[in-house]
């Protein structure tokens, strides 16, 4: 049985479509750009088109992109150079070598096939060609040419397009590149080596358990999510589906991870000066609505620890992501001075049904029914806030207030710097003991009891922190006598509330640069 090649129309370099199918003989020849053999063959197909051209067809499908068009001009050439840029016809027509050399019948099978430069072959085709049209052989200098010269790859066996296409012939998924690991190999070891990991065993991300994973959101697997920095990396729903494999999700984490990727990819969020700032910042996660009881996350005991699948692998898999897509990794662009455990992970739900308040999502503009993910750059925490004796909402509230002091520094003070207060259930009872205490009367209190002179916070031979000696003398002494609480403004005290019931132990994380400068918390609702 005759060989085949199936039917293809591509565009030109100038716009006009050209197709191959059976029912017209045809010469095709596959180039590349930057294939040295490529550029030897180019002016005896130009020879060919013009000496048969009116006969027979002759098509030079080009896999370089741009380059084509610097192709074509380097060698003048008038035959139809034609757009293979995402390699598809290169696949379909199974070719390995470049330039490769198809001379096909009108019924479209192969007449003659070969690659490379051999030029006895290439003077067998012309006098092949001459004779069956009825036309003199095209004009060719052969003693000029070399002898021999060994073709190139073709541009679509390069993994990345190879196995996108091949992917996309057998019906599937994915179309990320595929690696091939030895039998010999530990497949956990491979990857520590490969620098996929951080720090922690991955879970291999075969391809079986990552459409397992896509099973998880409706978004298309070739969908870009979002464009990750420092490298721009982009961020498919395949990528992050692969990352939250090795992370240990489960499928139905996938809409909470693609919606905090998404917040923290924001400007206004920016998790390249997040992951670059030698003070360790982290992104923390709070995830709010009906997803969390869906998903298993937890709220209560240990909210804030280890324990629990869902609020540790959706913290790991937006910090696998970063890394592996975005290129954030330590002792690269990541260059903490010490390091942060949240680094790793912090991912947890609010209790909104041990809270008297309305939840984190609510108070940021969501319906109470809304399933939303909050994102805030923290360089410290948690840091616990102990107080197990007092008994009136005042007394509580300002032991919460003196428990944010230590926010960067106690004596830095009147600071544009977010914290992110996390309220136990028994603190909650107590705020609550004498009647309704609101998160607005909190934030109050915190800045009332951090009122501070700014004397206090001068540059000293205790530390030199501070407001510098030279400015505090320019003020003069009613001016530092003027009090300041520890906050810029109430508004950059955050408030949830989570943990279990026995325990008077409040938490809080501290944060980076807050606003234009540094990262601005971001919600996103979770689709």
């Amino acid at each position: 049985m005759s060989e085949t090649r199936p039917a293809f129309s591509l565009l030109s370099l100038s716009g006009s479509r050209h197709a191959f199918a059976a029912g017209g003989a045809a010469l095709v020849v596959f180039v590349k750009e930057d294939c040295e053999t490529c550029n030897t063959a180019a002016p005896v197909v130009e020879a060919f088109h013009k000496a048969y051209g009116g006969k027979i067809q002759v098509l030079m499908p080009a896999q370089s992109g741009e380059d084509n068009a610097v192709f074509s001009a380097r060698h003048g050439l008038t035959v139809p150079v034609l757009e293979d840029t995402g390699c598809q016809t290169s696949f379909d027509w199974d070719i390995e070598i470049v330039p490769s050399v198809f001379w096909m019948n009108a019924d479209g099978t192969v007449r003659d096939h070969f690659e490379g430069f051999v030029r006895s072959e290439w003077e067998t085709l012309s006098a092949g060609l001459a004779a069956s049209l009825d036309l003199p052989a095209a004009g060719i200098d052969w003693e000029s040419l070399p002898a021999w010269r060994p073709g190139c790859g073709s541009r679509h066996l390069y993994p990345e397009i190879h196995d996108r296409l091949r992917a996309a012939a057998d019906g599937q998924a994915l179309m990320a590149r595929r690696i091939e690991i030895a039998e010999a190999d530990d497949v956990i070891e491979f990857m520590f080596d490969q620098g996929f990991s951080d720090g922690l065993p991955l879970v291999p991300p075969t391809p079986e358990r990552v459409l397992r994973m896509l099973s998880g959101t409706r978004r298309a697997p070739q969908e870009v999510i979002a464009i990750v920095p420092p490298n721009m990396g982009q961020a498919t729903t395949e990528k992050i589906a692969i990352n939250a494999v090795m992370a240990g999700c489960r499928p139905e984490y996938m809409p909470v991870l693609i919606a905090a990727l998404e917040a923290v990819c924001t400007d206004a969020f920016n998790i390249h000066g997040v992951t670059a700032t030698t003070m360790g910042a982290a992104p923390v996660i709070v995830v709010n609505g009906p997803i969390r009881d869906r998903i298993g996350m937890n709220k209560g005991l240990g909210a804030l620890g280890s324990g629990n699948r869902a609020n540790a692998t959706i913290g790991r898999a937006l910090r696998l992501i970063v890394g592996n897509v975005g290129g954030g990794k330590p002792g690269g662009v990541e260059r903490s001075t010490l390091g942060n455990p949240m680094k790793y992970t912090m991912c947890f739900a609010e209790n909104e049904e041990r809270s008297p308040w309305p939840p984190l999502h609510v108070e940021r503009g969501f319906n109470k029914e809304d399933s939303v993910v909050t994102v805030f750059a923290m360089t410290g925490g948690p840091v616990h806030i102990v107080d197990q004796e007092s008994r009136t909402p005042q007394q509580v509230a300002g032991s919460i207030g003196l428990g944010l002091e230590g926010v960067f520094l106690p004596k830095l003070r009147n600071m544009p710097i977010d914290a992110l207060l996390v309220v136990c259930p028994e603190h909650i009872d107590t705020l609550m003991s004498e009647g309704p205490y609101t998160k607005a009367q909190l934030r109050a209190r915190i800045q009332e009891v951090t009122m501070r002179p700014l004397s206090e916070m001068v540059a000293s031979d205790t530390s030199g922190a501070g407001i510098p000696r030279s400015s505090a003398e320019k003020m003069g002494p009613g001016k530092l006598e003027a009090r300041v609480p520890k906050f810029a403004g109430e508004e950059y005290i955050h408030i949830v509330v989570a943990g279990s019931d026995a325990g008077k132990f409040s938490s809080a994380f501290h944060g980076w640069a807050t606003g234009e400068i540094g990262s601005q918390s971001v919600s996103r609702k979770i689709d």
